[in-house]
């Protein structure tokens, strides 16, 4: 199991495995955004994972797109903070990843994702 975030003191929270950190960037900052790109790149490169797992956010839209390069299987969970909506990258997602769901049933029925029931 490998670890990715852009916190880098999310590492303590798991010992024992492989962590990389990265910037957070949007696509407002181009330059930025390239540099995370690359880094996603080297991590899948150095990984080859079968499966990736996010939460969602701009960074991790960049891992799912990459990642199904590379023949990964997805799952994008839409933020629990996006209760009224899905998210401008989960909306991407649906495209991109293998499956796509929210925290929310009735978002999870507007945007036809699925829906498995809400996480703590």
């Amino acid at each position: 199991m490998v670890y990715a975030s852009v916190h880098a003191a999310s590492a303590a929270e798991v010992p024992g495995h492989r962590f990389y950190s990265f910037k957070d960037a949007s696509r407002k900052n181009k330059l930025a955004f390239f540099v995370v790109v690359l880094r996603m790149f080297w991590i899948l490169l150095r990984e080859r994972p079968d499966v990736i797992v996010t939460t969602g956010s701009g960074p991790a839209l960049i891992c799912i797109t990459l990642g199904r390069l590379f023949s990964a299987r997805t799952l994008w969970i839409d933020s629990i903070a996006n209760c009224k909506e899905l998210s401008t990258s989960g909306r991407k997602a649906k495209k991109v990843a293998t499956r796509c769901l929210s925290q929310w049933e009735e978002i999870a029925k507007e945007n036809s994702i699925e829906y498995w029931g809400r996480t703590l």
